[in-house]
C-alpha cells in the first residue's frame, strides 16, 4: 500500500529465488494478486495504483529470469492472450517457467489481434498454441476452432499444432479436436512437455517452409 517499488521487486526476487518460479507463482504471487484485486474490487475503486504496480513489479520479475539455451531447430510453443484481453500475467509465468526448462517459448502478450496468432504459427509450426482468456467475454470459441484447424509445412506433410486453452474465461466442457485445457502452472507445463515435437513426413522436427521463419 506504501507503493514502494524497491521494496516490492526486492521481495519478488527474494521469493523466485528461495522457492523456485513455480511454487513462488502458487504460494505468494497469485494469492498476493487475488488478495489486491479483493481489495479493489471492496473498496470502491481505490487502490488500483496498487495493483497497476504490483502487476508491473511481477511481470518485470519474469523478465528478468533468463532462459536457458534452447535446443536447435525444435518447434516452440507459441503463447498469447486472445483479442482483446489485457490480463496477461499468467502466461508470463508460463513463459519464464518453459524457458527455464530449456523449451522454446514466443510469447507474443495481450490482446494478439486474430490475424496475427494465425500467421505466427503459420511461419513457425509450433509444437502447441496457449491462448488465455481470463474472462467469458473474451474468450472465443471460434477463434479457438480456427487455430486448431491451421495447417502449416510442405505440401503433401501437412501438420497440426496442439491447442491449449489457458484462463477461466473458457467454457467448462469437453474440448474441441486437437485442443486441450490448462488449469495451472505446474500442470500446464508438465501437458506441454509430455507434447512431442510435430513432425513432418521426411522425420524432421518441424521441417517446411513456414518451420522457422522470423
Amino acid at each position: 500500500m506504501r507503493l514502494d517499488a524497491p521494496t516490492v521487486a526486492d521481495l519478488l526476487e527474494e521469493a523466485v529465488a528461495e522457492h523456485g518460479l513455480v511454487t513462488a507463482w502458487e504460494q505468494v504471487i497469485a494469492p498476493t494478486l487475488h488478495a489486491v484485486g479483493r481489495k479493489w474490487a471492496s473498496a470502491g475503486e481505490r487502490y488500483v495504483e496498487v495493483e497497476h504496480l504490483l502487476s508491473w513489479q511481477v511481470s518485470a520479475a519474469f523478465h528478468r529470469i533468463r532462459p536457458v539455451p534452447e535446443p536447435p531447430r525444435t518447434p516452440p510453443v507459441l503463447l498469447a492472450c486472445v483479442p482483446g484481453e489485457q490480463h496477461s500475467l499468467p502466461i508470463e509465468a508460463l513463459t519464464a517457467a518453459l524457458g527455464q526448462r530449456g523449451v522454446p517459448a514466443r510469447m507474443f502478450g495481450p490482446a494478439l489481434p486474430a490475424e496475427a496468432l494465425h500467421d505466427a504459427v503459420r511461419r513457425t509450426g509450433p509444437r502447441a498454441v496457449v491462448l488465455w482468456a481470463q474472462s467469458r467475454t473474451t474468450a472465443d470459441p471460434a477463434l479457438a476452432r480456427s487455430v486448431a484447424a491451421i495447417e502449416w509445412g510442405l505440401r503433401g506433410a501437412r501438420s497440426h499444432s496442439a491447442l491449449l486453452l489457458a484462463g477461466p474465461g473458457w467454457s467448462p466442457g469437453p474440448p474441441a479436436p486437437r485442443t486441450e485445457r490448462l488449469y495451472g502452472l505446474r500442470s500446464g507445463l508438465a501437458v506441454i512437455e509430455s507434447l512431442a515435437p510435430p513432425r513432418a513426413a521426411n522425420g524432421a522436427a518441424g521441417a517446411g517452409p513456414f518451420a522457422y521463419g522470423s
